[in-house]
């Protein structure tokens, strides 16, 4: 959890410096990307816990 909560800190922050400075969008998009796998990691996870808890 403290991963999940680290990476979308780092996301947020990426996505302000990269909207405010000019010419650092590419650092927004990086805020973006980082934002979209730290769900797709904690959807992962959610559903193998869920798995393991099955069998």
């Amino acid at each position: 959890m403290v991963l999940f909560l680290l990476l979308i800190i780092a996301a947020i922050i990426l996505g302000l410096i990269g909207a405010v400075a000019h010419g650092l969008f590419y650092l927004l998009i990086i805020g973006i990307v980082v934002l979209v796998l730290d769900f797709v990691y904690i959807v992962a996870r959610g559903r193998h816990r869920r798995q393991s808890l099955l069998h």
